[in-house]
């Protein structure tokens, strides 16, 4: 089997922030998984788990987004701040989270956080329970930099300068548990938001500060998320067009219809069904960019140039990710164990994602600790990295490239490549749970490998835990370290592997 790489062809930039993160107070995602507290015996920085920050830091998630999903509807910033022993304790009912909310996780620790790990925040407003002036007054606590009340109350909790969160979400979910609107009532109340938010501009003429982010439809439902995206569309097209940078698509690769199937307990058919599924994310891109496309043709031109048109929409992917079904009664809420089935549907939704860098800007894994498609787990003082954290960790060379566009039809092969600065990275992931496969990859120039590194288990349904933290690790995959047009690969059965090469 070949694969031709042709390095003058390509298209388009890979936004390094594809390759987001997504953190909620659900379950142990951030209560024992991120934070600890300042007083825990387990090591922190200033609260948050050391081993966290630190396998995050070796990551450098290009964007968080944060406090939701779901919770984002119910949650109060200003319970989040000041002297941690004077903050509110409420209830958190969040997706079966049934657990006290005692608020030490807040904004200025968000931030905090934020910059450890090198990441931009993405902030999700309350729509559901908060009001347009609590959303200005997050932002303005947030991002002025004059002397405001506001500003004066950030500086006193300990943070004199401007956090210049550019990334806002108006809305979660709003289909659903975020009011179950119609896009019309939605419409509506996004021109109240989008309109009212502050813009931290000095001058008339300063460019737009925020990226205003509208929820976007249910991915996972194939009429409604049609109609949602076109009847959002046609009510903003109604009258005067509001400021719009993305719509935030979520999508969730469901395996909840088989009892006997679990996380770490699987058939070969569920193999098979799961990998399969994952592929429906670029249809469901593909149908999104092109109702997309129509709905800003039809925006009316304005009667006055004063007046905005929309003609660009990007399309964003805040929530994706494998969803087993024992996650629903999982305690804590939503824990899910990561096998090679869930890195593999990993590499192709990254695939997938990074394919269509021309229009998705932007895309959140759900979730990045201790929820569904984890990147880490945490159990007592230990901080374990899942298999999904090695993909991620193997697609970092992809971000900033341009794509190379691989026609291939290899049967059970995955494949995905990009240039950068002279430096070819190829991802290829071997889909079949048994049987190894060997490539030959050919070349226009004559091509170094630097890199090459596979990630593979000896058993499909091995995970990693406190007492095994690696048996499911990337490591140096054998090949010969020639300078030719020509380098042949044998890929791991069940295997996602990454290789390097330098132009000579």
């Amino acid at each position: 089997m070949q694969i031709h790489l042709n390095s003058k062809n390509t298209y388009g930039t890979i936004n390094p922030k594809l390759h987001g993160q997504f953190i909620e107070f659900l379950g142990s995602c951030i209560d024992d998984g991120i934070w600890v507290g300042r007083d825990s015996a387990i090591p922190n920085i200033h609260g948050l788990r050391r081993g966290v920050v630190e396998a995050l830091k070796a990551l450098a998630p290009p964007v968080v987004r944060w406090p939701g999903g779901c919770y984002a509807d119910t949650y109060h910033w200003r319970d989040g701040i000041g002297a941690p022993a004077k903050r509110p304790v409420t209830f958190n009912e969040n997706f079966g989270t049934y657990e006290l909310d005692q608020h030490q996780f807040g904004t200025d620790e968000f931030m905090d956080f934020c910059a450890l790990i090198g990441a931009e925040p993405w902030l999700n407003v309350n729509l559901l329970s908060g009001s347009v002036q609590e959303m200005k007054d997050w932002l303005e606590y947030c991002n002025r930099a004059q002397p405001t009340s506001l500003a004066k109350l950030r500086q006193a909790n300990g943070h004199a300068d401007p956090y210049n969160v550019k990334y806002v979400g108006i809305g979660n979910e709003v289909w659903g548990g975020g009011g179950f609107m119609t896009p019309q009532q939605y419409a509506m109340t996004y021109r109240k938001y989008a309109t009212a938010m502050p813009t931290f501009k000095t001058s008339l003429f300063d460019q737009e500060k925020t990226y205003k982010i509208a929820s976007g439809p249910d991915g996972n439902k194939p009429q409604e998320r049609v109609r949602w995206t076109r009847d959002f569309l046609t009510a903003l097209a109604s009258s005067r067009q509001p400021a719009i940078d993305a719509i935030d698509l979520h999508f969730y690769n469901w395996n909840i219809d088989h009892e006997n199937d679990t996380p770490t307990d699987f058939t070969s058919d569920d193999w098979a069904r799961v990998i399969q599924s994952a592929h429906e994310l670029d249809d469901v891109i593909s149908e999104q960019e092109g109702l997309i496309a129509k709905g800003l043709a039809n925006m009316p031109i304005p009667e006055s140039t004063m007046d905005h048109r929309l003609d660009q929409i990007d399309l964003v992917v805040g929530e994706w990710g494998n969803w087993h079904r024992p996650a629903f009664t999982a305690r804590p809420a939503l824990y899910q164990q990561v096998t090679m089935r869930d890195a593999l549907t990993t590499a192709i939704s990254l695939n997938i994602l990074q394919k269509h860098c021309d229009s998705v800007a932007m895309a959140c894994v759900a979730q990045t600790v201790n929820v569904l498609n984890s990147l880490l787990l945490t159990d007592g003082d230990q901080t374990i990295l899942t298999p999904n954290y090695d993909v991620f960790m193997l697609y970092k060379g992809h971000r900033g490239g341009h794509v190379l566009p691989l026609d291939t039809k290899t049967p059970a092969v995955e494949t995905f490549a990009s240039i950068k600065d002279g430096i070819i990275t190829v991802s290829l992931s071997n889909t079949a749970i048994n049987a190894p496969k060997s490539l030959t990859l050919t070349f226009d120039d004559t091509v170094h490998l630097i890199t090459a590194e596979t990630l593979n288990a000896a058993h499909v349904t091995d995970y990693n835990d406190a007492a095994h933290p690696n048996t499911v690790r990337r490591h140096p995959l054998a090949m010969k370290q020639t300078t030719s047009q020509r380098q042949t690969v044998t890929l791991p059965a069940a295997s996602v592997t990454t290789l390097q090469f330098k132009r000579s």
